[in-house]
């Protein structure tokens, strides 16, 4: 399952997301914001959706603030979360393959639709290499 978060920041983008995962019937979760208004606090969604990501090891989150900082750093203070804020395709796969990333982050604010879902499909495709990476790991 996907879990989806955002603050006011990047509640347009998340909204984009929402249409290309409804677009490809893959089941997502939206855990918040719900408005472009300015009432919320990042770290509130981040532990909302960490909790639901957390509650089985096949869920992912997608978390989206103005820069991806905010929801990273909070989504990162889970121990179960490896959130990972990746401005291409290529961090992506690589925060998967060598990370197993559970969360990606983006940034609302400076980062097209477009490029945000070619960004979640390498994300969501990409499996971990496990060896030496899961070794490392275990010392997180």
């Amino acid at each position: 399952m996907i879990i989806l978060a955002s603050d006011h920041a990047g509640y347009l983008l998340k909204e984009e997301v929402k249409k290309f995962l409804n677009k490809e019937n893959i089941i997502a979760i939206d855990v918040g914001c719900y408005s472009r208004e300015q009432l919320d606090d990042f770290p509130d969604f981040a532990k909302a959706a960490n909790a639901k990501v957390a509650e089985d090891p096949r869920n992912v989150g997608i978390y989206i603030c103005g820069t991806g900082i905010g929801m990273s750093m909070a989504a990162n203070r889970n121990p179960k979360i490896r959130a990972a804020l990746c401005e291409s395709v290529k961090f992506a796969q690589l925060s998967r393959a060598h990370n197993d990333a559970n969360v990606l982050c983006l940034p609302g604010r400076f980062m097209k639709s477009r490029k945000a879902i070619r960004i979640i499909k390498t994300f969501l495709t990409t499996d971990f290499e496990g060896g030496r990476y899961a070794r490392r790991l275990k010392k997180l």
